[in-house]
């Protein structure tokens, strides 16, 4: 079990349980690291912000009671920087949590009451035993496009590497990303935020960006995705299901893929050391995208602040 320190943070928290793990991974030491933490209703606002900064992971979430509300269980997310209203791996990790750790039954399915509405879970096992999570986000809207050369200059590539039969729009499920297509691998692996432009951007929009190509590292992959959140206190997302939920919606309404049916294995985090695997479905239905997105989930450690 760790034991969190001596208190680092001068917050009189002691023996507050937290569990570590791994979303959105194969195997342990991949995929998007998450810190839960349990039975926090004493937390204020501002030491949930000092414990996530202390984390540093992408996001730390808080349960504040084992007891459902509403049919669901209460999770606040904080970044390094600030407290979200959604994010992928935080509302697979913590539903886990939830499920195998204090919910202790073998339902389907774990409900969420986030900041952006309640989100269920549900919980799938295949033949030889392993579990995906799949969580339903709300319907993606889709806001303004951008053209091809200011994008180019915010990723540092060339306008000839985006591919222009497609839109660059944001869209969002809680969270907007901007939603980029390139042509080639070669094009995502040359990514890189020109801080400049970024800055010119964030003047008028949110500048949290993915970016994909229909080439792959692994065979049995469809896509390949990077996703820069700087703003957010993490330059690059080793696996981001928020953002991944936005492309799914993306993929369908354009039919990218051929049709609005979209079901196919996206990979994430390759070119910063942490691969990361998900599983996107997305298809029209009336004038929404219903869209889903899951993974794996594998805990590394539980340990309780000294």
């Amino acid at each position: 079990m760790l034991m969190w320190g001596h208190n680092q943070l001068g917050i009189n928290m002691k023996g507050l349980q937290f569990y570590m793990l791994d979303v959105f991974a194969e195997e342990k030491y991949a995929g998007n690291q998450l810190a839960v933490f349990r039975n926090t209703a004493q937390l204020t606002t501002s030491e949930m912000q000092r414990i996530a900064n202390e984390m540093h992971f992408s996001e730390t979430t808080f349960i504040p009671t084992d007891q459902r509300k509403k049919g669901g269980y209460d999770v606040r997310i904080f970044t390094p920087n600030s407290e979200i209203p959604f994010a992928g791996h935080p509302t697979l990790g913590t539903a886990y949590v939830i499920r195998h750790e204090i919910a202790n039954e073998a339902g389907r399915e774990v409900r969420l009451n986030l900041k952006v509405g309640q989100i269920p879970v549900t919980f799938e096992r295949d033949p030889s035993g392993h579990e995906t999570l799949w969580m339903q986000q709300i319907p993606p809207t889709f806001g303004k496009t951008f053209d091809s050369p200011r994008i180019a200059r915010l990723l540092s590539i060339d306008e000839e590497d985006i591919d222009k039969r497609f839109p660059i729009q944001q869209v969002s499920t809680g969270l907007p990303f901007i939603i980029t297509p390139l042509k080639t691998l070669g094009a995502v692996k040359r990514s890189r935020i020109n801080k400049e432009e970024q800055s010119r951007i964030a003047e008028s929009d949110e500048t949290d960006i993915l970016v994909f190509a229909p080439e792959t590292y692994d065979r049995k992959n469809d896509l390949n995705v990077r996703v820069f959140v700087d703003l957010l206190g993490i330059p690059e997302d080793p696996a981001t299901g928020s953002a991944n939920g936005c492309l799914a919606g993306y993929l369908s309404r354009y039919r990218y893929l051929g049709d609005d049916h979209v079901d196919i294995r996206v990979e994430q985090g390759c070119e910063i050391g942490r691969p990361s695997l998900l599983r996107l479905k997305a298809r029209k239905r009336g004038s929404n995208e219903h869209v889903c997105v899951g993974g794996h989930v594998v805990m590394v450690a539980e340990g309780e602040l000294v």
